[in-house]
């Protein structure tokens, strides 16, 4: 599984796709967690709008890096999760955490 990363100003914008499960969540955290040692940045957010599954090793992939962002000052959002991924989501509490936003929000452009 390849996330394609997406950076503006101190926004950093993780556009994930397929499932997410056991298999593919460590490459996931590893490529998230080098983009987020390269930008420094303090907004981190995971666009779940082309993910077709998820399991609970993706709420630890989530959940992880909130406590990465959290101690420097930063914050998370959820975007764009289908209703089966955004029940999983909400189960697991991750929405006491961090902003769930339907779809990207387009500044004019």
């Amino acid at each position: 599984m390849d996330t394609i990363f997406h950076l503006k100003d101190s926004t950093l914008v993780a556009e994930l796709f397929g499932e997410i499960d056991h298999h593919v969540c460590d490459k996931i955290r590893d490529d998230i967690d080098k983009e987020l040692e390269l930008y420094r940045v303090d907004h981190l957010i995971f666009d779940f709008s082309k993910v077709t599954f998820m399991d609970s090793s993706g709420i630890g992939v989530v959940l992880g890096r909130y406590k990465k962002l959290k101690k420097s000052g930063g914050v998370v959002t959820i975007r764009g999760a289908s209703r089966l991924v955004r029940q999983i989501l909400d189960m697991s509490g991750i929405f006491t955490l961090m902003e769930y936003e339907e779809e990207e929000e387009h500044d004019g452009e």
